[in-house]
């Protein structure tokens, strides 16, 4: 019904218009009675068997919702019953910030893609905790960045502000040097900066009574020799698995009229690269540490690619724009087949 009815519909709208309106229209059909019972009997498939362990947590099954869906945590316990397995929130950042001058989002509808140059938009951090106080058991990451206006000198400060705010209300971290759209945020990928900011979050970590895992997520963009950095990196700063992959400034092979636009893009044609940094960490690490596997998935076979390539969790964003949550549960009911 989704991809017949609904999504012509929204796809007659601005992108980032027809967000809000979903959300506030998803906000109000939750609040009606047994519509709850229904979301779940329509696409939550709830089998034990899909459980997947990974650094140490319990997913009820191995597909995420990734970053910038649900960026300040407002509707991460209703998308729980569109049959996600964890909602990663965020990126958030300390201070409150517009992000990026509108129009900022752009469907590529002939790659089944898109375009996004949003730039960190979010109410800011303890906005975020004041919403996720009220969770009701729903496995959170919580993605954080910098503040726009944060120079990388003292980016490491941001971090540490956004690390510190949601300790008690997230299951896991992911650190987001990678997104295109912040200046010159892609520069804290390089060895140096990178390692010393991982390290000095891992410093708060373990001053905890029970640290919480780390993750950080790269760039589709990164050559081979970074990704070497990246594995010697995690070995280094001990930090608990990486998201492979964020959007992409690559255009190859693109055939939308808005394929020029700037930002990072997400979707189909980023499936192949995603898969390849996936299977290139996996290898050359001999599977030293565990991958979420996010990029081009659009169908049960895309997901399985991932898995396959060496990712133990993977997430959706694009995909579910575009196919609606029908595909959560095609990817969990295809999942319970390869187990089996």
């Amino acid at each position: 019904m989704y991809k017949a009815l609904i999504r012509p519909i929204l796809f007659q709208f601005d992108p980032e218009n027809v967000h809000h309106f979903t959300f506030s229209l998803i906000r109000i059909l939750f609040k009606l009675p047994g519509v709850k019972s229904l979301f779940k009997k329509l696409y939550v498939v709830d089998d034990k068997s899909l459980e997947r362990q990974v650094f140490g947590l319990t997913f009820k099954n191995p597909v995420g919702l990734a970053a910038g869906f649900d960026k300040d945590a407002k509707l991460y316990n209703e998308l729980s019953n569109f049959g996600f397995g964890f909602i990663e929130i965020g990126t958030l950042t300390p201070k409150p910030q517009e992000g990026n001058p509108k129009k900022r989002l752009f469907r590529l509808k002939e790659d089944a893609a898109i375009i996004n140059r949003m730039g960190f938009n979010n109410g800011g951090v303890l906005e975020a905790v004041a919403r996720l106080k009220k969770n009701k058991g729903v496995l959170i990451g919580g993605n954080i960045g910098k503040n726009k206006v944060t120079p990388n000198e003292t980016a490491v400060e941001d971090y540490e502000i956004c690390f510190k705010a949601l300790f008690d209300y997230v299951d896991y971290f992911v650190v987001n040097v990678s997104s295109p759209n912040t200046p010159n945020l892609r520069e804290l990928q390089d060895k140096e900066p990178l390692t010393k900011l991982l390290k000095q979050l891992q410093v708060l970590n373990f001053q905890k009574e029970k640290s919480k895992p780390i993750l950080l997520k790269i760039a589709p963009d990164l050559t081979d020799e970074q990704l070497l950095d990246i594995i010697d990196i995690v070995s280094e700063t001990k930090i608990d698995g990486v998201i492979a992959t964020n959007t992409t400034i690559s255009r190859e092979g693109l055939r939308s009229e808005n394929k020029e636009e700037i930002g990072g893009l997400s979707g189909k044609p980023l499936k192949q690269r995603s898969t390849e940094v996936i299977r290139f960490l996996s290898e050359k690490s001999n599977k030293a540490f565990p991958i979420i596997g996010v990029g081009g998935i659009n169908s049960s076979e895309d997901a399985m690619e991932k898995i396959e390539a060496g990712a133990d969790l993977v997430q959706v964003y694009t995909g579910f724009v575009y196919e609606g949550p029908a595909l959560i549960k095609q990817i969990n009911k295809a999942l319970l087949n390869y187990r089996k």
